[in-house]
């Protein structure tokens, strides 16, 4: 199938991803645009995965103020290289990541932040339900752990389906962001205020 210009040229703007990579994404998906996308976000998760062990010293703290001064965040984002770091697609990325957890509260960045405690909670809570519910103990543990994935849906930042587009979760957007600047990138920590909230 001939692949145009114009179609190279709408992918690049949809993924900002290299002329070649959007061709070759093209080809290997019979023209379909919704593929290809697909095809360079899997490409951009291989690609993160590689990056994953380089050092990130450089980026931003981003802030975000939320619902006329009740909700603040700041949030810890690193990349490798300072040139990175000031980049207007670095900048919108930390802006939309603080948005985000203005939004979704989460309680860590990934599952590795949350302690055993909450964990040990979390699973006790819907071991108790399952059995009140009257299910055999031989499903149970997978009903928990069907209940715990959903959990680290909603708690885990990187795991929550972002808030300007649903369809990816917010370690999509990151991975696009990783395959666009060829850097690894981390978000390293955040804090979120809410006027009035328990301490």
């Amino acid at each position: 199938m001939e692949i145009t210009a114009g179609q190279v040229k709408e992918l690049r703007e949809k993924t900002g991803v290299g002329i070649m990579d959007c061709k070759k994404a093209l080809s290997e998906c019979d023209g379909n645009m919704e593929k290809a996308v697909d095809y360079l976000r899997k490409k951009g998760i291989a690609t993160a995965k590689k990056r994953g062990g380089r050092a990130t010293s450089e980026g931003q703290i981003a802030s975000y103020i939320h619902a006329g001064g009740k909700i603040g965040v700041l949030v810890e984002i690193n990349c490798e290289t300072d040139f990175s770091g000031k980049t207007d697609d670095f900048t919108v990325f930390a802006r939309d990541i603080a948005m985000q957890i203005a939004a979704t509260n989460p309680l860590s960045v990934d599952r590795e932040g949350l302690s055993e405690d909450v964990l040990d909670r979390e699973r006790d809570i819907y071991a108790t339900q399952a059995r009140e519910s009257g299910k055999p103990e031989k499903i149970i543990e997978k009903i928990v752990d069907g209940k715990m994935g959903k959990f680290y849906s909603e708690v885990c930042l990187l795991e929550q389906p972002y808030v300007k587009n649903t369809d990816m979760t917010v370690q999509d957007l990151l991975n696009e962001l990783i395959a666009k600047t060829g850097e690894n990138i981390v978000i390293r920590r955040f804090a979120r205020y809410q006027l009035g909230e328990e301490i």
